[in-house]
């Protein structure tokens, strides 16, 4: 990969980071927030399932919107708005002004995310997109891993102004770094037409199943590790957090892991991951009672969930390779229908079996995302994934 390439994929990677500290650093504030508003937790919850509401609404229509033009200005749009709305969030004086200046950002955050994975996929050779992909998903990884402890932190020692002051100069240093990415515009502009002619295929409507499914698999069970640890592991708070650590941590990993196996494995990976995660999940329920073995199975766990992420990208990408921003922000609206779908139906299980069924509920996922998958690759795939016209 060329260095001029791996500094346009560092930059970008920069700006899902601090997209993503702005989407999940919220989840580590929630409580100080409801104190700080006088609202209940419930409601402060409002500013995460909205924001992820917008994200599945906008996802198949802004980046459609947007595909024509430069894709460097669209970007620097992006983080500007992001920059704004973490701004009013500090001087924010009610819970009504805080959940706007969250939501109305939230509407483009597949924007930047689908042209940031569009452009890395790009700026290689095609056998070489998915590892591209790869690195820009470690700028989710670490949003992820990092932006709700950081957060939660500097909340409890200073404020949350200055909580929201860190997601602003988080995203004004993305913003900085864009500005030196090279010029992108979109050289062959696509009809809206031809992009929508994707949601015709059986094939596309096939691989959206199968994420959703994914994403209701990984996310109905990594939603509620916290749960699990404290309830059936019966582990302390503090170990706790550092078992999250170590999930995270193995994220990173495993997005390296993800780059390599679909760049020499493709179909093999797609098909064997249900089965792998499935694995996972038995250990869960021969082992979730011991401190540490399931420290190891956290780090496994880590490692499955970034792989499963790459792999969801890679399925809605390879069914419409002709519309990279279209299809990108599928997966983005996809992903997210997954997790609203595995988020609720875990808390159901929990509050109506207990905790250890939301094991089960992964299991039920994962067999309906095997079904998809299989039906998929018997339909085949529509011109293969063309990252070179990406």
């Amino acid at each position: 990969m060329a260095r001029r390439n791996q500094l346009v994929l560092m930059l970008l990677t920069i700006g899902v980071f601090g997209i993503l500290n702005t989407e999940m650093g919220i989840v580590g504030i929630l409580p100080s927030i409801a104190d700080h508003f006088h609202v209940s937790i419930a409601k402060a919850g409002l500013l995460v399932s909205l924001f992820a509401l917008a994200v599945a609404i906008s996802g198949p229509i802004l980046p459609l919107l947007f595909s024509g033009f430069n894709r460097k200005k669209v970007l620097l749009l992006v983080l500007g708005v992001f920059v704004l709305g973490n701004i009013v969030s500090i001087f924010a004086s009610s819970f009504a002004v805080l959940l706007l200046a969250r939501v109305i950002p939230a509407f483009l955050h597949p924007v930047y995310v689908s042209i940031a994975l569009t452009a890395a996929a790009a700026s290689v050779p095609k056998e070489e997109a998915p590892k591209a992909i790869s690195i820009v998903f470690m700028g989710v990884t670490g949003g992820m891993v990092l932006g709700s402890p950081i957060s939660s932190y500097i909340a409890s020692s200073a404020s949350i102004e200055m909580a929201m002051l860190y997601f602003t100069i988080v995203n004004v240093i993305a913003f900085i770094a864009i500005l030196f990415v090279p010029s992108m515009p979109v050289e062959e502009k696509l009809s809206y037409g031809s992009q929508l002619n994707a949601l015709k295929r059986s094939f596309t409507w096939l691989s959206i199943a199968a994420v959703i499914f994914i994403n209701a698999a990984m996310y109905g069970v990594s939603s509620y590790l916290a749960v699990y640890l404290a309830a059936i592991t019966h582990i302390p708070g503090k170990a706790i957090s550092f078992m999250l650590f170590v999930f995270g941590g193995a994220s990173i990993i495993g997005n390296i892991l993800a780059g390599r196996l679909l760049t020499k494995s493709t179909a093999k990976s797609v098909v064997s991951f249900p089965f792998v995660l499935g694995a996972v999940y038995l250990l869960f329920i021969m082992m979730g009672r011991l401190a540490v073995p399931m420290a190891l199975i956290m780090f496994v766990f880590g490692i499955a969930v970034a792989v499963g992420n790459n792999i969801s990208q890679y399925c809605i990408a390879s069914a419409a390779p002709e519309a990279p921003e279209f299809s990108n922000g599928l997966f983005l609206a996809s992903g997210n229908i997954g997790v609203t779908i595995g988020t609720t139906a875990g808390g159901w299980l929990i509050t109506g079996m207990g905790t250890q069924a939301i094991i089960a509920g992964g299991f039920l996922f994962l067999s309906l995302s095997l079904i998809f998958i299989l039906l998929r690759n018997r339909i085949g795939q529509p011109g293969g994934f063309q990252s070179d016209r990406l």
